[in-house]
């Protein structure tokens, strides 16, 4: 069983940067692919960011792909976010998600609560 908190989200102007930070417990943080997602007001939850379980690949939706940067600390258990150049059509709830899959597939096991982002035109 893994736990996942986010935090890290909050109002910024558009054009802004945050990064989200999302805590894991357990001892098995790094075995786990994680991965975003975000889902919008009357919207589906899609898919944002993914890094393998060893850190060495990465793979960024179309949409965030230049602003975004996924990255995991193995020490901390946390993966993290970091966002640049914030569009207000990026405001949503973002979730983390872990999973043993391998990342590209983008099918989690386990979720977060999510953490609010507003980006404000």
């Amino acid at each position: 069983q893994v736990q996942l908190v986010e935090s890290g989200g909050g109002l910024v102007q558009a054009g802004g940067s945050l990064r989200l930070s999302c805590a894991a417990s357990g001892r098995t943080f790094s075995t786990y692919a994680m991965g975003w997602f975000r889902q919008a007001p009357g919207k589906e939850r899609e898919f944002v960011a993914a890094i393998s379980w060893s850190g060495g690949s990465t793979g960024y939706a179309d949409s965030v792909k230049g602003r975004v940067t996924i990255s995991r600390d193995y020490g901390k258990n946390t993966v993290y976010l970091r966002m640049n150049n914030l569009p207000p059509e990026d405001t949503a709830v973002y979730y983390c998600a872990a999973g043993s899959r391998p990342y590209y597939t983008r099918e989690y096991d386990y979720w977060g609560q999510g953490t609010q982002v507003t980006v404000s035109s």
